[in-house]
């Protein structure tokens, strides 16, 4: 028995890990439709700056994880920018090709600024373990891992369904053009869903290399591959209460229309006082029965609502 739970609690922890860099895959590609494959390498990078934060530093353990973020974040942002934005309307191929560099890149830069000697890396994570559970021989790094995959999964879902950003990230994952026709900034949105991941990879390497204390510059390749497969068989991209941008205004029924908008069905971006629509008027305002739009006079084929 003392075997089974061992094993289990170990398998949960690994497999918390790979939950962790799983929501950074799909979360990327659910938002902008391409798979970033140098995101296991930005988990390498992660664990190297908490190391080099520690050991050379001195800095304490949560520090070097705030620290790891921050980098991390930013990598992110800079990859993004850098790599893949100027690619937004280019072919799947074309992207591929370019994750795949960025991968080699990052694994070829750790590899001249740390060496190819593997490192031996300190857990961060030091506390006793309760005494009901040593018995059990469980890590308390097993415990932190299960523990931080459950925060950051409930903190994802509130992130997601009740702060703005995380409504505009929904509502860009359904549709990109009909979010930017409401007002959402596309780019800015994009750029922060690569800022989220790079941090949750940063976490993800800090949780790795202390559960296996070896840090090189391909450390992050396998578990990345593996969370790409979690990612897969969970759903890669797919968003529950998703936003529907493009039928914020829906009636019921045709023949049941009436004029003082009784037929119509308000989805949840209606009820944002600050979502604006293409003609800076609010989207409420914007939901109006389709008898009451009426062309403007000289603005080519663009249309307002009375």
């Amino acid at each position: 028995m003392t075997v089974f739970i061992q094993y289990l609690v170990n398998g949960l922890s690994m497999g918390s890990v790979y939950a962790i860099i799983a929501l950074g895959y799909t979360m990327v590609y659910g938002i902008a439709k391409m798979l970033n494959f140098a995101h296991g390498d930005v988990i390498m990078v992660g664990a190297y700056v908490s190391f080099c934060a520690t050991s050379y530093l001195g800095l304490p353990g949560w520090a070097s994880v705030v620290l790891s973020c921050v980098v991390c974040t930013v990598l992110g942002v800079l990859i993004e920018g850098l790599a893949y934005k100027p690619l937004r309307q280019a072919g799947p191929l074309a992207v591929l090709i370019t994750a795949i560099g960025v991968s080699y890149f990052l694994q070829n830069a750790a590899q001249l600024l740390w060496g190819a000697t593997p490192k031996n890396f300190t857990s961060l994570v030091t506390f006793p373990v309760p005494e009901f559970l040593a018995k059990f021989n469980v890590s308390a790094v097993s415990l932190v891992t299960i523990v931080a995959c459950l925060v950051i999964m409930a903190g994802l879902m509130f992130f997601t369904g009740k702060t703005k950003m995380g409504k505009a990230m929904r509502a860009v994952s359904e549709d990109k053009a009909a979010a930017q026709l409401m007002g959402i900034n596309v780019n800015r949105t994009i750029s922060m869903t690569f800022a989220i991941g790079s941090a949750l990879a940063a976490i993800a390497g800090v949780l790795l290399c202390s559960y296996s204390p070896v840090l090189q510059p391909t450390t992050g390749a396998m578990p990345g591959i593996k969370a790409f497969d979690a990612a897969v068989f969970g759903g890669i991209g797919k968003e529950h209460h998703r936003l529907h941008p493009r039928r914020l205004c829906r009636r019921h029924s045709h023949r049941h229309h009436r004029g003082d908008g009784a037929g119509l069905h308000f989805h949840e971006p209606c009820q944002l006082h600050r979502l604006w629509c293409f003609d800076h008027r609010p989207a409420r305002q914007a939901c109006r029965p389709l008898g009451q739009v009426r062309p403007r006079e000289g603005v080519g084929e663009r249309y307002e609502v009375s």
